[in-house]
């Protein structure tokens, strides 16, 4: 599966981006000599590529739904965690 996640761009050096994806997440060295990006701006990252300039609303929309995705798995794996516990499958 591919995953590109945005992120807010906060520092750049040449080629590459120190960039903010949120609740403490912040990665360096991401590539962003594909796109015309500048500090500030949110950028689509994919394996350590920006591959698209996205404007804040999208960029946010999207990091929302991400956060909802993850607390639903996070919801799930909770329910797995307390069957194996208690030494029983999930009934579907």
């Amino acid at each position: 599966m591919c995953v590109a996640y945005p992120g807010k761009i906060i520092e750049i050096n040449g080629e590459f981006a120190k960039v903010d994806f949120g609740a403490g997440t912040i990665r360096d060295n991401i590539l962003i000599s594909l796109v015309n990006a500048k500090v500030g701006d949110y950028v689509l990252v994919h394996a350590g590529y920006a591959i698209q300039v996205v404007d804040e609303e999208e960029a946010k929309k999207t990091i929302e739904m991400w956060e909802e995705m993850t607390k639903e798995l996070d919801e799930e794996q909770k329910k797995k965690d307390l069957y194996e516990a208690i030494g029983s499958g999930i009934n579907e």
